[in-house]
C-alpha cells in the first residue's frame, strides 16, 4: 500500500466515509441516498454506489469508547473488501483526529500481513493508492502510520515462522539486515563471546540445541549524550520443548511463539529509528532454543549468570526468566538506562489471571505503571499492575544456590517469575517486567489457527515518544 494527502474528496471515485454512531448527519452530503440501513456501530461498514457507479464504504467508528481501537474496525473493512478496490481509493478524513488517521492507517496496512509465506502457492499483494482527504497536513501522521503497520507486520511475520527456519542465527541476522537498513547500530554475539562475557544462563538453555543461543544488541543512539535513556530486553526463545521438564504434546507447535518479546524488541528499534525520535535506546535480545538432547541441563543443575548469582533449576521449562536474567544483568551493568523495561512471553499464570485482554505489568514504580497503563488504554494495547509483595519471595528460596528458578507451587506464579527478574535488576528504580503471553499471541478473524498478535508495537513505541518529548 502507499499513502498520500489530498486537500478534497473526488466523489465521481471510490471512497471510505468514516462515521462515528448515529451521527449520519456528519457526512450527508456524500451520501447517494437519505437514510442507508447503517449507524455507525463500531466495526461495521455497508457498500453503496453513487451516481458515477463508484463504490462508497460506510465505516463505522463507534463511540468514543472505541477510538483506542479504530484500526480494528479499518482492517475488517480492508481484509474482506479490498479485492474488489482499484488502484486508488479516498479515505474522507476531514473528521479524524490525527490519532485516528494514523490507527486507519495502521490497520490498513496489517491486512497486507501475508501469513501463508510458505506455501508453494501466495496469493498477490494488493497495491492500492490509499489517499486521506482532509483540510489539514497529515503526511507526518501517514508516514507514522505506515512505518508502525509495517512494523507490526513484520513483527508478526517474526513469531509466525516455523523454529526451522527462525532459529537464534536466524533472529541475528534479521537484526543484521534491519540495522542496516533503518541506520542504527547492531551487533550480534556468538557462542564464543558469550562464553567470555560470561552469560551463563544464556548458554545453559542453550545447551541441548544444535541451533546455538545469540544475544543481540540494538543501539539507537542520535543523541551526543552517551546516557541511554530506555534499555529493552526480550526473551528470544526461538522453540519451547520444555526441555528435560519436558511440555505436553498438544499445542507444542504453537511454542515457536515464545519469542513474542525478542521481537516487540526487534520491532521497536526499528520503527523508532524510522520515526527519527529524539532519544537513545539500547535493545537486548537473549535468544535460544529450548531443547531435549543427551547435554540439555536438568531439573536439579547449580548454574552460572551474567551477574555472577548462582541459579538452582527446578523446572527446565521455565527457562526465558534465565535467559531474560542475564540481558538485564547486562543492561544494569554496562549500559546504566534510565528506564529499564523487559518483555516476555513467560507464564501460562498471567494468562489464568488476564485472560487475553491485557498483559501483566510488574514494576515498583507507580509513576511508570500509570504512564504505561494509560498508554496501554489509549492504544488498546492494555495492562494491568499485579502485586509483588515481598512475602511471594520465600518462594524463590533455594538451600544450595543463590536462589532457584521456579517456586514449584501452581500459585502466583507471573509474580514469582517477576520477582526473580528482579534479583537481576540491582534495584533499578524504573524497571518494569511486562508478561505478554496471553496477547502476543492467539485467536485472530483473520487466520484459521493461533496467530501473533502484534501487540507491543504501539504500546513501547508510545512510552519511548512521550519520553522522547521532555
Amino acid at each position: 500500500m502507499t499513502y498520500k494527502h489530498t486537500k478534497t474528496l473526488d466523489t465521481s471515485k471510490d471512497f471510505i466515509l468514516p462515521c462515528r454512531k448515529d451521527n449520519l448527519d456528519a457526512i450527508k452530503e456524500f451520501l447517494p441516498i437519505a437514510k442507508p440501513d447503517f449507524d455507525g456501530s463500531f466495526s461495521t461498514y455497508q457498500l453503496l454506489y453513487g451516481k458515477d457507479g463508484n463504490r462508497i464504504y460506510l465505516i463505522g467508528l463507534g463511540e468514543e469508547k472505541h477510538s483506542a481501537k479504530i484500526e480494528n474496525t479499518f482492517q475488517k473493512l480492508a481484509f474482506e473488501t479490498q479485492k474488489h478496490w482499484d488502484k486508488t481509493i479516498q479515505v474522507y478524513a476531514e473528521h479524524l483526529s490525527d490519532e485516528e488517521t494514523k490507527k486507519a492507517v495502521i490497520g490498513i496496512e496489517m491486512t497486507q500481513y501475508e501469513i501463508g509465506e510458505f506455501k508453494s502457492t501466495k496469493e498477490k499483494s494488493n497495491k492500492t493508492a490509499i489517499s486521506f482527504a482532509s483540510t489539514k497536513t497529515l503526511k507526518t501522521i501517514l508516514d507514522e502510520g505506515q512505518y508502525t503497520g509495517e512494523t507490526i507486520n513484520k513483527i508478526k511475520a517474526l513469531v509466525d515462522a516455523p523454529p526451522n527456519i527462525k532459529t537464534p542465527e536466524f533472529l541475528g541476522k534479521w537484526a543484521e539486515k534491519s540495522a542496516k537498513k533503518a541506520d542504527y547500530k547492531c551487533t550480534v554475539l556468538k557462542h564464543k563471546e558469550l562464553k567470555k562475557q560470561g552469560f551463563d544462563a544464556v548458554l545453559s538453555v542453550g545447551k541441548g540445541s544444535i541451533n546455538k543461543p545469540v544475544v543481540i544488541i540494538t543501539e539507537y543512539t542520535p543523541k551526543p549524550s552517551k546516557k541511554i535513556d530506555i534499555a529493552l530486553v526480550g526473551k528470544g526463545i526461538t522453540f519451547d520443548s520444555g526441555g528435560l521438564s519436558i511440555k505436553p504434546s498438544t499445542n507444542l507447535h504453537y511454542m515457536k511463539s515464545d519469542m513474542g518479546g525478542a521481537a516487540v524488541v526487534l520491532g521497536v528499534v526499528e520503527l523508532v529509528a524510522k520515526l527519527n525520535l529524539d532519544i537513545n535506546i539500547v535493545g537486548i535480545v537473549c535468544s535460544a532454543e529450548n531443547a531435549v538432547d543427551a547435554e540439555s541441563y536438568r531439573p536439579g543443575d547449580v548454574i552460572d549468570s551474567y551477574s555472577g548469582k548462582t541459579i538452582e533449576i527446578i523446572d527446565t521449562d521455565a527457562e526465558g526468566r534465565l535467559v531474560l536474567a542475564d540481558g538485564l544483568s547486562y543492561a544494569v551493568k554496562n549500559i546504566k538506562p534510565e528506564y529499564l523495561i523487559d518483555l516476555a512471553t513467560l507464564t501460562g499464570s498471567v494468562v489464568r489471571t488476564l485472560g487475553y485482554e491485557a498483559a501483566g505489568m510488574f514494576t515498583h514504580n507507580q509513576d511508570m505503571a500509570r504512564t504505561m497503563s494509560d498508554i496501554g488504554y489509549k492504544v488498546h494495547e492494555r495492562v494491568w499492575q499485579l502485586p509483588m509483595f515481598e512475602e511471594y519471595k520465600s518462594d524463590l528460596h533455594s538451600d544450595i544456590a543463590d536462589l532457584r528458578n521456579f517456586s514449584g507451587k501452581p500459585l502466583t506464579g507471573a509474580t514469582n517469575a517477576a520477582q526473580f527478574l528482579e534479583s537481576f535488576t540491582e534495584e533499578h528504580k524504573n524497571w518494569m517486567h511486562l508478561d505478554i503471553a496471553g496477547v502476543s499471541f492467539g485467536s485472530s478473524p483473520y487466520a484459521k489457527m493461533k496467530s501473533a498478535s502484534g501487540y507491543g508495537i504501539q504500546l513501547i513505541t508510545e512510552f519511548i515518544k512521550k519520553k522522547a518529548s521532555k
